[in-house]
């Protein structure tokens, strides 16, 4: 089997688990809304949803077009990274629990997460979301997908990582 379809494979299964984060984000979303839950910074959203597809869309597209040379060392450590922030972000929804979802929705008088990697960081997701942007494309060296996903996503972050830090204030 080629490596570009391996990569698909490898692809396809993150945007699957994509689509199980978004069920979950749905349900909790739902759960925070119907507690009172106020939703900021939704401008932005549209943004990250196109971002977020762009990146496994433009690693595909790039790795079959470019049709990039890899190197085993540089696939094993990408893909070590690629697991290491999955188990990261999922270990962020499940100590954030109903209050996580893919939006910024606060329910006023809910307690401020401090357990798990909150412990440590104020945004341990988002260390996921970088860890991961880099090292997908780079499974399978599309590194221009990497770069631009990374800039972008800079960008992005900065507003988002504002947004919630106000929502959170507000909870104090």
């Amino acid at each position: 089997m080629s490596g570009e379809v391996l990569f698909t494979a490898l692809v396809l299964a993150v945007g699957l688990e994509r689509v199980a984060e978004l069920v979950v984000s749905q349900r909790n979303a739902a759960w925070s809304i119907a507690r009172g839950g106020v939703e900021s910074g939704r401008g932005h959203y549209p943004f990250m949803v196109v971002l977020h597809t762009g990146l496994l869309a433009g690693a595909l597209v790039e790795v079959w077009l470019r049709r990039p040379d890899t190197a085993p060392v540089l696939v094993w450590g990408m893909l070590l990274l690629v697991a290491a922030s999955q188990a990261l972000r999922w270990w962020c929804i499940a100590t954030l629990g109903r209050q996580w979802n893919t939006r910024v929705i606060v329910v006023p008088g809910s307690p401020r997460v401090t357990g798990g990697p909150y412990r440590w960081l104020s945004h341990p997701n988002y260390v996921a979301v970088v860890v991961e942007g880099l090292a997908l494309p780079l499974v399978h060296s599309a590194w221009i997908t990497a770069v631009v996903f990374t800039v972008l996503n800079g960008f992005l972050l900065t507003t988002r990582m504002r947004v919630e830090d106000a929502a959170l204030a507000r909870l104090a």
